[in-house]
Parts: C-alpha cells; sequence; structure tokens
C-alpha cells in the first residue's frame, strides 16, 4: 500500500473513532433527531445545520455559550453563520424587543421605526436609498431583479463557488433549484479570466454580483486589484455592481466595501443587521431604488408581510446606533485579526498543512499550506481532514460549522479565545501524523 493510501486509511480510522464518540455523547440529540425523520426529510428544515451521522440539538444559550440536549456545553464560536454578532440574548437588544412586544405585533401598517432604521442602515453603509425584505437571499433576488429591469439586460455574472443564499449557489455550478436568471460564471479573484467574461458579454451584461468576502466558500477575501477591475469594467459596459455584504458588512464600521476603496451600484444586506431578528435589505444609488416608488405611475411592486416588522425594526436599530457602533466594529474586527494570526502562529509551528483565512471576525480553517486565492482552492483542501478537526473541537467545547467556518462574536473575550487556540492546538499535537 503507498504512504497516501496508508494516510488515508489512518485518517478514515481517526474520523470514524471520533464519530463514534460522538454517537456515544449525544444520546438524546439522536433520539431527537430520529422522531424528526418522521416529520422532516431528513429531520430538517435547514440544509446547512444537517452533518453525519446526526447533528446535535441545542436546548439553551445565553451570551457566547450554547449547551445541548445532553448537557454539554459549548463555546459559539459559529456566531449563526455571522448573524449572532450579538451574542444570545444581548440585554440592550432584548430590551428594545420587549418594548416592541409591548405595543403589539405586525400592524399591517407603516409604522414609527422603520425610517429610522433605513436612516442609520442609509448612513452606516452611504446608501442613498435602501429597502428592507426578510432575508438576504430575498434582498440579493430582489437587487439582481432591479439591476436587470434598470439595465434592460438579461445577464448575470456571478463566481465560481459563489453563495448569495437559498436560490444561488454556484458551488460546483450551480444548484438545481437556482433562480431561473441568465448566468455567466467566472473565476473569483481571476482579473484577466474574469475581464474576458465581461467583454464577451458586454452588450448584454445587466449586472456583476459577488462577496467582497467570499464567505460559505471559505472566508476568501477578493484582492483589492480584482475589485477595482470590476468597477472599471462593469461602468465601461453599462453594467451595475452588486456587492452582496450580508455578511461581510460586519467586518468594518461601513461594510468591507469602506475599506477596499471601491463603491458598487447596489449593496445586499442580511444577518445581523436585524438585531437578531429574520432580516434582509438591498440598497444603493437613489434612480436605482426610486423604480421601487409607489408614487410612481410605473412602479415595481416589492411586497413582504414582514418587511418592515416591528421586532426587526427595533431590535435592529437599536443594535446598530447602540451596541455595534463603528468603535465597536473596529475593536471586534481587530480581536479577530488577533486570533487568527494566533492560530495561523500554531500551525506554523507545528509544521501543519493547516491555515485559517479571513478578515476581522470571520474566519475559516483549509488543510492546506498552499494559498487559498478562490473557492476551488478551498475545494481541493483536505476534507476528511477538515471533517475530523469538526468533531475534535466539538469534544473540546468548541461550537463551529462543519464547513470549518468560524466568527467572532460580541461576548467573545480572552478565555473563549484561549479555549478555541487550546483545543487547536490539542487537535495540532493528537494528530500530528495525519498532518503531513
Amino acid at each position: 500500500m503507498s504512504d497516501t493510501a496508508l494516510r488515508n486509511a489512518d485518517i478514515d480510522a481517526a474520523l470514524a473513532e471520533a464519530k463514534e464518540a460522538y454517537v456515544t455523547r449525544n444520546p438524546k440529540s439522536l433520539a431527537r433527531y430520529v422522531e424528526a425523520t418522521t416529520v422532516m426529510p431528513g429531520g430538517n428544515t435547514r440544509t446547512v445545520l444537517h452533518y453525519n451521522p446526526f447533528p446535535v440539538a441545542m436546548v439553551r444559550a445565553e451570551g457566547c455559550r450554547m449547551w445541548d440536549a445532553d448537557g454539554a456545553e459549548y463555546v459559539d464560536f459559529l456566531g449563526e453563520y455571522t448573524a449572532g454578532l450579538y451574542g444570545h440574548s444581548h440585554p440592550v437588544i432584548r430590551k428594545a424587543i420587549d418594548a416592541a412586544l409591548d405595543n403589539g405585533i405586525s400592524f399591517g401598517a407603516s409604522n414609527m421605526t422603520e425610517a429610522r432604521f433605513a436612516k442609520a442602515v442609509c448612513e452606516r453603509f452611504g446608501l442613498e436609498r435602501v429597502r428592507f425584505t426578510n432575508s438576504g437571499t430575498e434582498a440579493n433576488l430582489l437587487a439582481i431583479s432591479v439591476a436587470r429591469i434598470f439595465t434592460k439586460r438579461k445577464k448575470v455574472l456571478v463566481f465560481d463557488g459563489a453563495y448569495h443564499g437559498a436560490v444561488f449557489g454556484f458551488a460546483g455550478g450551480g444548484s438545481p433549484i437556482n433562480a431561473p436568471f441568465d448566468y455567466v460564471m467566472a473565476p473569483y479573484n481571476d482579473v484577466e479570466a474574469t475581464r474576458a467574461v465581461i467583454a464577451t458579454h458586454a452588450n448584454d451584461l445587466a449586472l456583476v454580483i459577488l462577496e467582497p468576502m467570499i464567505g460559505s466558500g471559505g472566508c476568501i477575501p477578493a484582492t483589492h486589484d480584482f475589485l477595482r477591475m470590476l468597477r472599471a469594467e462593469t461602468s465601461r459596459v453599462g453594467a451595475l455592481l452588486i456587492f452582496d455584504e450580508v455578511m461581510t458588512s460586519r467586518l468594518a464600521p461601513g461594510g468591507l466595501q469602506s475599506v477596499s476603496g471601491v463603491k458598487p451600484d447596489l449593496t445586499t444586506f442580511g444577518k445581523y443587521i436585524g438585531g437578531g431578528m429574520s432580516f434582509g435589505a438591498f440598497g444603493g444609488r437613489g434612480e436605482i431604488l426610486d423604480l421601487f416608488d409607489p408614487r410612481r405611475p410605473d412602479a415595481l411592486p416589492h411586497a413582504g408581510t414582514f418587511n418592515n416588522n416591528v421586532l426587526t425594526m427595533s431590535a435592529g436599530l437599536t443594535g446598530l446606533t447602540q451596541v455595534y457602533t463603528p468603535d465597536a466594529a473596529l475593536a471586534l474586527n481587530a480581536r479577530g485579526e488577533a486570533l487568527r494570526a494566533r492560530l495561523n502562529a500554531l500551525c506554523d509551528a507545528a509544521g501543519a498543512p493547516m491555515q485559517f483565512t479571513g478578515i476581522g471576525s470571520m474566519l475559516a480553517v483549509h488543510m492546506t499550506r498552499a494559498p487559498i486565492r478562490s473557492p476551488g482552492d478551498a475545494a481541493a483542501a483536505d476534507q476528511k481532514l477538515k471533517e475530523l478537526f469538526f468533531f475534535d473541537l466539538l469534544a473540546h467545547g468548541v461550537w463551529l460549522a462543519r464547513r470549518g467556518m468560524m466568527t467572532v462574536s460580541l461576548p467573545i473575550g480572552d478565555a473563549e479565545c484561549d479555549q478555541l487556540a487550546g483545543a487547536v492546538q490539542e487537535f495540532l499535537s493528537a494528530r500530528r501524523s495525519l498532518l503531513r
């Protein structure tokens, strides 16, 4: 048997042992999962939360900690895939929600908070106008739709491995349930190849949409040259540039675009900006957003029962203006930078084929020494080792995404960062023979 085959067999054996221990520790989660499969396909209603052999079920959360059905305690380094920036039940936001509840829910009318929240979002992220939705998926759906109408063109340029919501997944070339737009695809961070794609479709290209740092594909930042090229080329051919900042708006006081030096025509938002409630938004240039102005005889319709619901409006406004202030954003992301540097130093000291990518308070692990510039690079890394890392960290009380993504939320302090670093150090030590 070759050295590679022997190593793969050793990784398989270690992963099987880790899963067996996981099953033994979590009998109540297993029972919940088996029961759930009788009424939900695969016991699941949100695909990203499923992993084999079954997912842990959480019963309680407070601050940056969570407790599962079998009583185990975890430091929450997942942070609800960036939406949980405030932690669990932040007292200031909880007070705002309680006050909103006291005055009733679901008015079916305009309320006194939505315009204040809209002003705060516009001022924070440099928008002329904004409209609210219920999720980042909806925000991207509306932004893409209005861009096609505004430009009177059809083609949508996306990037291989990108994700823009439930009906906009482009890993492996795309999802069968994607919204039926006319897509063209380019490689992320490849300046010349993308420039060529734009040139080929120049007359029909309505928009280019991307995250300025790919989130679900592995926390991979776009290069400044790549973003500048996109701004120049979309302007040249008359297409719109859309930044999906559903995740990345937390990475700087004005979103990641505020430090990139590149201003898109439209920006989409979601996740934490709703203060923990369901939220999405799209905004940008007034002349584009004003196509939805209902005072116009040709106004575009935009419905959504909960677009301006009082819980999200109240929680979001309070969170953005009182808790996640610009100073708080700078401090949190500096803490994330320091943590990622610390973890990478541990990997370097161990000589392990392992690294953490990201910006600020978002990071992801990859089992390779090679540079990660695109989701394809991330996919080429050792996925079984990443799965072993996931189960090992769960055993050490660290909650993270199965795909290796983590975030730093406001309640996470030095003790929690020490716990994560300790768990990573233990993985590097215990799995040394496999990390070669």
